[in-house]
């Protein structure tokens, strides 16, 4: 996958100057990225990228070090920023999570800390092997608009404050906006806190109630309270988050983990969020 013209036009104006760099210029941004999503895109090793795209460890020097500076954040954020400005982006949003196998290379990374942990690095063990989940928002377009990561043990409903955390979309003028119109979800995040977090920030949740949960409520009367408002018609568009991890998955290096830190694959998702918002 490279680039269109289109797309590098929304790009460019949002990468470092490549004049700047100390010791000499950059290598040409497009080619550089170009070559970091081929080889998300397709899930190959560094050193098999096709020749064309020039030194495969000045490519991979690149992702890391725009990681760890946040420029694939900000070039992210700049992209949903301007579809805002642009009345583009829907501010009905969908929050779902995928789960994702890591491949053995994604393991042995250095831990942090003088005590170990797989959350260091969104890795957890199961039955199924070591997995990562992803917790995501989207937009009534099926894009997205926030990440999280976490070992793919964790639940749905903990890591939701997270998301809506992350969910900040800068303005020309005053804060970014945060706060959805309303917010679809499935049965996982059915719990008192999530609903309270919502109705909080005056954001309208449009959640279904497990029978588990309706049952308890009926049991106990009129202590159950009345059962929270659910909007069928609205929920029908939850499949957009759903939407949206397809798209992502279509990237074989997103739909099966081959990088060691959390640092390095959530960069992957941001690039591949950068191709979905530069398309637009």
């Amino acid at each position: 996958m490279s680039l269109t013209d289109a797309q590098w036009a929304r790009i460019e104006p949002l990468l470092p100057d490549r004049t700047l760099r100390r010791g000499g210029r950059w290598r040409d941004h497009r080619q550089v990225i170009d070559a970091i999503a081929f080889k998300y895109r397709t899930g190959t090793p560094w050193m098999d990228l096709p020749e064309h795209f020039g030194w495969w460890k000045g490519a991979h020097n690149r992702l890391r070090k725009w990681a760890a500076d946040g420029t694939w954040e900000k070039v992210f954020t700049a992209l949903m920023a301007q579809a805002d400005a642009e009345d583009d982006l829907d501010w009905i949003v969908s929050v779902d999570s995928t789960i994702v196998r890591a491949h053995q290379h994604a393991a042995g990374a250095r831990q942090k800390g003088p005590r170990p942990s797989s959350r260091d690095h969104a890795l957890g063990r199961s039955r199924g092997g070591l997995t990562t989940k992803i917790h995501l928002a989207a937009d009534g377009r099926c894009r997205p608009l926030a990440f999280v990561l976490t070992p793919g043990q964790a639940g749905d409903a903990p890591a939701f404050p997270d998301v809506m955390a992350n969910l900040r979309v800068p303005r020309p003028i005053g804060r970014p906006r945060t706060t959805p119109e309303m917010v679809l979800a499935d049965k996982a995040y059915s719990s008192p806190a999530i609903r309270e977090h919502l109705r909080r920030r005056g954001i309208r949740a449009v959640i279904p109630q497990p029978a588990d949960q309706a049952t308890h409520r009926k049991r106990r009367g009129s202590w159950g309270g009345r059962p929270p408002a659910f909007d069928r018609d609205a929920y029908k568009r939850r499949n957009t988050v759903e939407r949206c991890i397809n798209k992502l998955k279509q990237w074989r290096g997103l739909a099966t983990r081959y990088e060691k830190t959390a640092t390095i694959y959530l960069a992957g998702l941001h690039i591949a969020a950068i191709f979905i918002w530069s398309a637009r």
